[in-house]
């Protein structure tokens, strides 16, 4: 029955419409457990009714007139307890519910079980037969269905591709919708659709020999024409990106090169006489399905990007015209999937957010988002897309909400949340050049997390006295071959000249998990768990030297401390190799009569093995940083980017709070200073907390800076260490956050909160 099980569940997830997936499924349980009927309820949201969606056997019944009443039947019973119920006999138990002119009483055996997706009760799975008595294995066949295909329930069940009977009204009444966080802000405004200029897919056709240069023609027009278009567009954004930014274009333009995919269109008409549009297809898709099939969350990424470019083509080459550039004011941008060329497309002054159904934290579309200051949420799998064309909604882009058709309360509430907001931020600009320093007189140092040029003048406008965190993986993954060393010296010394003589922390390069390179690919099992961090360049000594040796010449002559720190480190010996290394490039570079001094070498705490060897790591270093992402994701073993588990993953866990006292109490005895790079450091929760520990470091992104630090300018060391001992007794983070929250209210520093609590969607 296993094979059999794989078989359905693969047919049934295999991208058709729900409503031919859910006949599918009822028509197939039937046969494969022999029974006389099998049907698919689904729980109404409004109306708590369980209508009848699909149905097997039952040949009088027409679904869309069968509604079960809330708390009705066993049927009921099984979405009350949320739990399977097998009855021998069902006209007997005292719950059950006969449905107006038809006789069940034929069909005594019944076997249901629930449908629930992330803890919440969708619809109920029964079969039922005249005879047969429900085993335990059909009872496991049919909750093993009942749980593979909730997803794609919850998704058609929000996606309105299940016409219940109040899902039609509901978009136009106040609704909530949960995506991620990938541009922070609040945005209000009217929804407006984006789609994709042609379907990829289009019919295989042959042609004669003689059509052969007609196709080409055609092909090679089109190509100019997208080319042209990129080009425009890349322009359009030069006046409001950097240089790293705009190289995104470049990355598009480059898979266009003659040399590249276009040359594979080319060959496939010529050689196989195939149409032109349908060697677009074949080409791209064969890209595509190769891109989307590595566990590699940026080269799947790039399979978007080529998919984008492929319907561009196609778009061209039936000459059909693209969506109208031209937008009104206060538009959300939503798609399916944002791309790259979408924002190009369109007026900045009349963009107000953007919210995408697919995507993640790595798509272009999302960095560019956040350059532009636009609030954003992506992969909001749940929204209904085609439903909310020219309905206003609220993107929250602290929290990665979406608010359809919100009423006018709701409304006022984030108006003002937005105008207190935009006040608190001109207080903030006032204290840029200001110490951080608390109002007992303890120094704090507040740096940057970096990797684009265009974030140094914002970073320094906004208060950064240093570099705490330059991610050397950003240069890397704009191009498309590993940078040179000048190459790599020159981006550096931008940054380090930019700051002098204020310290730089460099971390080296640090790919794998969900940060690879497209000329770089590694295809593991469990990247997070594989071949990442300081374990590549280890392996690949000429890529760690060199690198390190770009970082010496980039500091030369400058008065800048340099701080080389070494990321996803696990045990005692990568640190002696590393030093060895580091030790190596400096004799290199003063070799050759270029005045570098000593850096100073730090470790980046991510891995929980090193916090049982923090005696004997502190000692090897000058340094500690904690990167908090990732140590959170480690310690609690839950992806802070699987909606499924995120409630889990949170970094003010008690056993975080334990571990991360730990390392400062460690770092303080050997007289070492220790510094903060993860999102915590960025939260006013969270560098109160840390302050109270004792880290000397607290490194964030620039936008976190002001309000981090006006906060601690408010507040005193001898506060912050009362509030450490209170919270190292509590023993739930919601605890520990209200706790802190609250003690800042009490202080008169509730402005520099988040303007808002959690939605309670995300609770």
């Amino acid at each position: 029955m296993q094979d059999t099980l794989q078989d359905l569940i693969k047919d049934i997830t295999a991208g058709v419409s729900f409503n031919r997936a859910a006949n599918m499924l009822v028509t197939r349980v039937t046969n494969i457990l022999n029974c006389n009927i099998c049907s698919l309820f689904i729980l109404d949201a409004k109306t708590e009714h369980l209508q009848l969606i699909a149905n097997e056997g039952y040949l009088d019944l027409d679904p869309k007139q069968i509604s079960v009443p809330p708390h009705t039947g066993v049927v009921g019973l099984v979405v009350e307890r949320k739990e399977p119920l097998n009855l021998t006999d069902v006209n007997t138990h005292p719950a059950v519910y006969h449905i107006n002119g038809h006789d069940e009483h034929a069909y005594p055996n019944f076997l249901g079980v629930p449908i629930l997706h992330q803890q919440r009760i969708l619809g109920v799975l029964l079969a039922q037969d005249e005879h047969k008595v429900f085993s335990e294995d059909d009872e496991g066949f049919l909750t093993s269905l009942a749980t593979s295909f909730s997803a794609q329930v919850s998704h058609a069940i929000a996606t309105n591709e299940i016409e219940l009977d109040a899902s039609i009204a509901m978009l136009h009444e106040e609704q909530h919708f949960r995506g991620f966080a990938g541009s922070p802000g609040i945005a209000t405004g009217i929804a407006v659709l984006r789609h994709p200029p042609t379907h990829l897919d289009v019919s295989f056709r042959l042609i004669e020999k003689s059509d052969i240069e007609d196709e080409l023609r055609e092909f090679n027009g089109a190509l100019r024409v997208v080319v042209e278009e990129l080009t425009k567009g890349r322009e359009r954004m030069m006046s409001v990106l950097g240089p790293e930014e705009i190289a995104l274009f470049d990355a598009y333009l480059h898979m266009l090169d003659d040399e590249a995919i276009p040359q594979e269109v080319r060959t496939t008409i010529v050689d196989d006489c195939v149409w032109s549009q349908s060697a677009v297809s074949l080409v791209f898709n064969r890209h595509i399905r190769e891109l989307e099939r590595s566990e590699n969350s940026y080269l799947a990424e790039r399979g978007q990007d080529l998919r984008d470019l492929g319907q561009r083509l196609l778009a061209a080459m039936q000459h059909r015209d693209g969506d109208d550039t031209d937008i009104p004011p206060n538009t959300i941008l939503v798609a399916q999937e944002i791309t790259t060329t979408m924002l190009s497309e369109v007026s900045r002054e009349n963009l107000s957010g953007v919210v995408s159904i697919e995507g993640s934290m790595n798509s272009h579309a999302t960095i560019l988002a956040r350059a532009l200051d636009l609030p954003a949420v992506i992969g909001a799998t749940d929204l209904p897309l085609l439903d909310i064309e020219d309905l206003p909604l609220i993107v929250d882009g602290f929290y990665g909400e979406i608010v359809v058709s919100p009423t006018a309360a709701t409304t006022e509430h984030f108006d003002a949340l937005t105008d207190v907001e935009e006040s608190f931020q001109l207080e903030l600009d006032e204290i840029g050049d200001l110490p951080t320093e608390t109002l007992d007189g303890v120094r704090i140092n507040v740096w940057v997390n970096i990797g684009l040029v265009s974030e140094i003048s914002r970073s320094l406008d906004r208060g950064a006295e240093g570099i705490g965190l330059f991610r050397t993986e950003v240069p890397f993954a704009s191009r498309n071959r590993f940078p040179t060393e000048e190459e790599q010296r020159r981006i550096y010394r931008e940054h380090m000249e930019a700051f002098d003589p204020r310290p730089v922390t460099m971390r080296t390069l640090d790919i794998g998990g969900d940060k690879d390179l497209p000329y770089f690919p590694i295809k593991e099992d469990n990247p997070f768990l594989g071949w990442r961090g300081i374990r590549v360049t280890l392996d690949h000594p000429d890529i760690f030297l060199g690198q390190v040796r770009a970082m010496f010449k980039a500091n030369a002559d400058l008065e800048g401390i340099l701080r080389i720190m070494l990321p996803m480190v696990s045990n005692l010996e990568e640190i002696t190799t590393a030093k060895s290394y580091i030790d190596q490039a400096y004799r290199e570079v003063c070799s050759e009569g270029i005045n570098a001094k000593q850096p100073q070498i730090g470790v980046l705490i991510e891995v929980p093995s090193l916090i049982f060897q923090r005696q004997q790591v502190v000692k090897m270093v000058d340094f500690l940083a904690v990167g908090t992402n990732d140590l959170t994701q480690y310690m609690l073993a839950a992806s802070r980017t699987n909606p499924q588990i995120a409630r889990l993953y949170h970094e003010f866990d008690p056993a975080m709070v334990h571990s991360l006292r730990m390392l400062a109490k460690t770092a303080h005895e050997a007289k070492k200073p220790i510094g903060i790079c993860g999102e915590l450091a960025g939260t006013v929760e969270g560098a109160v907390l840390c302050i109270g520990m004792g880290y000397d470091v607290l490194s964030m992104n620039a936008t976190h800076i002001p309000r981090v630090k006006w906060v601690i300018r408010k507040i005193t060391m001898t506060n912050c260490r009362r509030i450490v001992a209170r919270v190292l007794r509590m023993n739930q983070a919601a605890e520990i956050v209200a706790f802190i929250r609250e003690q800042l209210q009490g202080a008169g520093l509730e402005k520099a909160l988040p303007p808002h609590e959690p939605p309670q969607l995300f609770l």
